[in-house]
């Protein structure tokens, strides 16, 4: 320890009054900025704002009026009828209309059988658009009407209603995400008085995200106070004096609320991952302290100077307490090497959290342990200088180290095969994850799914969009290309509107302009050029609407109808589908005449023929006004990340096979298309992170102990950890998600924290024994102890998490307490047994102890 922070511990022992009142205006001023926290658990930023896929998403979005939609529906699996019953459609009609008056609700764009057009044939030859259920029906002949309508209109078949007649669904576009868990509650208490056999469901990912925003919230608020209190009864168990203990939980306590202030003070939202830097925080906060009193209780006695007696423990252990807090924090500031800015957040605060933690420690727990009164001291020294045999961990410790010693050949060869089956295990991890999963089986997000995904063609979107890059003339290179120079310069004078207008390539638009303005004061031979040039516009603008190509149209319905029958996509709308409905009703209203018109004129009819429904603009959701861009909206039954990766890689190689159109690309937007990018990033991320933050706390580990082999005794707990976390992972065939992901920056952070410690202190008992045998003696007690409780109050901190209603904190409980247990385990089991087995390199004497 250094002369600075001899004086820094020195000053604290000697005005403990004025350490706890700084440390009491610290915290209270970054709790004061926990009332401003704001809740975010939109998946789309795990990317940053200007990553490609999410500047594209957002584009399509506003492109094509695409918004975030809530799923209601109605499944009735009891009556004959299904849902074709005059008390569920009137239910239906009635809980649309409610719905579309909601606030935050795109009325114009809701989905509902009470919504659309039945599409018809005219005597006439033309199209009838008459709303499909204008009203509720109120007589069997009505109900099987619409019934009959349904199983006509493929673009609603398995979206708006199931194919067995047991389900319908309701689509509600929301104006704001982060509204829909409100929005939900409002659908499900209309939804709540109404009477029958139907069931009704709200999902769909923005209720689900919003969602677990409120019990994330809720579950932070609970589950941190819980992790306090089971430290506490563990601390209470193990040294068995009340004012002892409250020194770590006060560390535990300042160190969480500085944290979370200055994360959210500075501007940063709550997502799930700094929801968990509480959890995270309050028992690795207490780690120090724990070595600090077991060595305290163990070194004090009476009539000891009480203030040179805490100096001298904490100035024992202030190098390994340094160089472990170092390395742990090194663990999660890795995490911000990931391309994931949640993930980046979540490492800079955690890792910060955990220097404050030592910072802390270094100045309170002295300051606290001089106070100590001497009714405490002759307490304590009652408590841990008890007979031995009163002492289980003391037993189980000692014990422990037996068996090590005696079996160290044996552990070896067992730790050896286990880490080679662990590496295989590794490489069985499959990366996947889904928001809906974050939730409990039970859980109505789930069930809602579940239930909806199962009668639907799927309640998880993704967009294919093609594009065409074909360069096309703008018109005022048309109008210089084909008039004289004078007419030219004369029509550029008498409309600004064409220059403008000519950037967008807007055809039409001119051609109405020189039709209505310029023919005006033009001789006949200067109309006639004019009138050659808006023949060249037609022709320009019927080239330019690329979407409207019956080829280009028949490629998009055979694509779909690949992916249909590959049961990775349930159904596929698109512009080609539009064509087809509306194409049939205009020649005979027959199967057979569901087909792609043969001529662009043809196809052009079928669009301005649809515009006439009393819903125009869903066009637009599968066209942009010029046709240049398409989208295909694919529904899928799961959101699972492999499953979408299972259809890109199935577009892909369809289009190996059956190449792209000239001058069309074909790109991906959807959520579940996000999902998929950002899980990639992360893991490629989190790679780079673990392999960088492992050299590095490689080479502080060789520098603080100034030895090749002991750096190297200091990975191997380490290495042994993660491997067979990991693997473990892979074998029993858990998701590798986004908080396992994160795991393994804890797990390099504290599986080297007991490594320290031992190696440490087994560096100094052998020098001051000589001896290997009587090193390790004394090294399974009081070491081990503070080891063993450290791993236990660490491991069993977390259980509160065990009992969470969401996934993800349930998997950081579990695999936190495993992490702790293994790392402790290889601890005390196989760097005893590899520094024996290699005693002449590591203390320069063979091991004579058996």
């Amino acid at each position: 320890m250094n002369l600075i922070a001899k004086k820094i511990i020195h000053h604290c022992t000697s005005s403990p009054r004025l350490v706890y009142v700084l440390l009491l205006l610290i915290t209270t001023v970054f709790i004061a900025q926990i009332p401003s926290i704001i809740i975010d658990t939109d998946p789309e930023n795990m990317l940053d704002e200007t990553h490609p896929a999410r500047l594209f998403h957002n584009e399509v979005k506003t492109k094509f009026a695409m918004h975030d939609s809530i799923v209601v529906g109605v499944v009735d699996t009891q009556s004959d009828s299904g849902i074709f019953t005059s008390r569920t459609l009137k239910d239906i009609f009635e809980i649309t209309k409610q719905i579309m008056a909601f606030d935050g609700v795109i009325s114009a764009d809701v989905m509902s059988i009470s919504t659309v057009d039945n599409i018809t044939q005219n005597d006439s030859g033309t199209i009838r658009f008459e709303w499909l259920m204008s009203k509720p029906p109120i007589s069997e002949f009505e109900v099987m009407k619409i019934k009959q309508s349904l199983s006509r209109l493929p673009l609603l078949q398995e979206t708006l209603v199931s194919k067995n007649g047991k389900a319908a669904a309701i689509y509600i576009p929301i104006k704001n995400k982060n509204e829909s868990f409100r929005i939900a509650e409002k659908i499900r208490l209309a939804t709540s008085s109404l009477s029958g056999n139907a069931k009704w469901y709200v999902t769909g990912l923005p209720v689900a995200e919003d969602q677990f925003g409120v019990e994330m919230f809720n579950q932070m608020i609970v589950a941190a106070p819980l992790a306090g209190l089971t430290i506490f009864i563990l601390l209470l168990v193990f040294f068995r004096n009340l004012p002892l203990i409250i020194a770590p939980m006060i560390v535990a306590m300042a160190t969480v609320l500085i944290t979370m202030g200055a994360l959210i003070g500075a501007g940063f939202t709550v997502h799930i991952m700094s929801s968990m830097i509480a959890i995270f925080l309050m028992p690795i906060a207490v780690v120090d302290s724990v070595h600090i009193l077991s060595e305290f209780s163990g070194r004090y006695k009476p009539g000891n100077d009480l203030k040179e007696t805490v100096e001298g423990v904490v100035g024992h252990l202030f190098t390994p307490m340094l160089y472990t807090s170092i390395t742990s924090s090194i663990g999660f500031y890795s995490l911000m090497l990931t391309p994931i800015p949640p993930v980046q957040i979540f490492g800079a605060f955690v890792g910060t959290g955990i220097l404050l933690a030592f910072l802390i420690t270094i100045t309170f727990i002295p300051a606290f342990l001089t106070r100590l009164s001497d009714k405490s001291l002759r307490s304590l020294q009652t408590t841990m200088h008890s007979k031995e045999s009163s002492n289980k961990l003391l037993r189980f410790v000692k014990s422990t180290g037996r068996f090590a010693i005696k079996n160290r050949v044996s552990l070896l060869f067992v730790f050896v095969a286990v880490f080679v089956v662990s590496v295989w295990g590794v490489s069985k991890i499959q990366i996947n994850d889904n928001p809906v999963r974050w939730f409990k089986t039970d859980h109505e997000i789930r069930v809602a799914d579940k239930v909806l995904n199962e009668n639907f063609a799927g309640t998880y979107d993704a967009y294919m969009v093609l594009t065409s890059t074909q360069p096309l003339l703008s018109v005022v290179e048309i109008l210089n290309k084909e008039l004289p120079h004078t007419l030219f310069e004369w029509v550029k004078e008498q409309s600004d509107a064409i220059i403008e207008a000519s950037l967008h390539t807007q055809y039409q638009n001119m051609i109405i302009i020189i039709e209505d303005k310029l023919f005006t004061d033009l001789s006949g031979e200067e109309v006639n050029y004019l009138e050659n040039t808006l023949q060249q516009l037609e022709t320009t603008l019927s080239r330019s609407k690329a979407f409207q190509s019956p080829e280009l149209l028949r490629y998009i319905a055979d694509l779909q109808i690949h992916l249909n029958g590959s049961g990775l996509v349930g159904k596929s709308n698109s512009l080609a589908d539009v064509t087809k409905l509306v194409a049939r009703e205009l020649r005979s209203g027959e199967s057979k005449d569901y087909q792609i018109p043969n001529s662009p004129q043809a196809v052009a009819q079928t669009f301005l023929q649809y515009q006439s429904s009393h819903r125009p603009d869903d066009l637009w959701h599968f066209v942009t006004p010029d046709f240049q861009q398409t989208l295909v909206w694919l529904q899928l039954r799961s959101g699972d990340n492999q499953d979408m990766s299972r259809v890109v890689n199935l577009v892909d190689e369809y289009i190996e096979k059956n190449p792209l159109p000239k001058f069309i690309k074909l790109d991906w937007a959807g959520k579940a298309y996000l999902n998929v990018v950002w899980q990639e990033n992360m893991v490629a991320g989190m790679l780079d992170s673990l392999i960088s933050a492992f050299v590095i706390v490689f080479i502080i580990m060789v520098a603080l102990f100034r030895s090749l082999i002991f750096g190297l005794l200091a990975m191997l707990p380490l290495t042994i950890t993660i491997t067979f976390i990991y693997g473990l992972i892979g074998i029993i065939g858990k998701d590798y998600d986004m908080p396992i992901a994160v795991l393994s920056a804890l797990t390099l952070g504290l599986s080297v924290d007991f490594a320290i410690h031992f190696l440490e202190r087994a560096r100094e008992t052998f020098k001051s024994t000589q001896s290997v045998k009587k090193t390790f003696d004394l090294m399974f007690e009081e070491p081990a102890i503070a080891i063993s409780r450290n791993a236990i109050v660490i491991a069993l901190g977390f259980t509160p998490l065990l009992f969470a209603p969401l996934v993800p904190y349930i998997t950081v409980g579990v695999f936190l307490a495993s992490i702790m247990a293994i790392s402790a385990l290889v601890t005390l089991l196989i760097l005893p047994s590899v520094m024996i087995l290699g005693a002449r390199w590591v203390f320069g004497q063979s091991f004579r102890g058996e």
